[in-house]
Formats: C-alpha cells, structure tokens, sequence
C-alpha cells in the first residue's frame, strides 16, 4: 500500500470509489435546558436502528470535484494501479488547524487498515504544515465512522445543528498533532 499526492489522472478513479456505507446505529442529540434556563445540557447517544440502512454520500460528479478543488491536499491510498481511498484535507491556519473535509475508502477494502493509513498520512501532512490539531466532520447516522474515529483516538470535541445540506447534525472529532 502506497499513500502519494494525487494526480489529476487519479481523480476518475476516486470519484469511482464507493463512498455508500450501511449502519444500523445512529448517534441522537438530545437538548435540555437546566434550571432557569441558565445551563444547557446536550448529550449524544448511540441508537439502535430497526433495521440497517443504506447512506449515499452526499457529493457526486461535479461537486466532489469541485470539493477536491478547494482542499490544501488530496492523497490516495494506492495498491498496485489500483486507487483504494483518499483522503482530502484542509489548513486552517489562524486557528492551526488539518481539518478533513472527506476520507474514502472503497466498500469492499475497509476494515483492512487504508482508513487508517490515510488519516496517518493526514496527520503527518497537517503536522508538516505548522498545523496544531486534526479534525474530522461527521454525521451523526455514520456511526461506522464515528467508530472509526473513537478507536483511532480521536475525541468527540463539538458539534453543529444543521450542518450539512440535509440539516444533519456534525460531529468533530479531533487530536493533536503535537
């Protein structure tokens, strides 16, 4: 398995990549306001589904290009010719920070470890680059990722309401890279 910058050749082939996932667990956000409206306590809790779902990814065709566009880096996974997963990443310098805008892995090679050798290669590129902290955005009804995630070491650091076009909630997990 080789991680390499991509090229513009690669992106047919990462836009080829299936970027559905299948859960039967979602993350629930529940709000509560403390007495006299003074404390707001918000938890998240993991939620059997009745049954397991099919999610789409929500960026196809143009606007996944477009997305690949505006990252500072977009690296693949590579084994032999073949294009196994990306990783793109954004630097927010005034704040420090690798943010993840996406990292795919095609549906029949995950769980063999490319996940996590591209979110390796994202910290080692967000460390290159002065950067302080990596962040990851997820939706609450990933929970595939939301695993992935806690078992590679990241903490659950916020959220936002709304976030995505489908109004999901975001989860950001995040590490330090120092």
């Amino acid at each position: 398995m080789h991680i390499r910058p991509a090229e513009s050749r690669d992106l047919e082939a990462c836009a080829a990549l299936d970027h559905s996932y299948t859960t039967d667990r979602v993350w629930q956000m529940e709000a509560r306001e403390g007495e006299g409206n003074s404390i707001l306590m918000v938890t998240f809790r993991e939620a059997r589904l009745p049954r397991e779902v099919r999610v789409e990814y929500p960026l196809r065709g143009e606007e996944l290009r477009r997305s690949w566009q505006q990252c500072d880096a977009l690296l693949v996974a590579e084994e032999g010719r073949r294009i196994c997963g990306y990783v793109a990443v954004t630097a927010q310098a005034g704040p420090c920070i690798a943010w993840v805008n996406e990292l795919v892995v095609d549906r029949p090679l995950r769980r063999q470890g490319i996940g996590t050798r591209l979110l390796e290669a994202a910290s080692w590129w967000g460390f290159s680059q002065g950067m302080r902290r990596l962040l990851i955005e997820v939706q609450t009804k990933n929970y595939p990722a939301i695993r992935f995630c806690k078992s590679r070491g990241l903490t659950l650091c916020g959220y936002v309401d709304h976030y995505w076009p489908a109004q999901d909630i975001a989860l950001f997990f995040g590490m330090s890279l120092r």
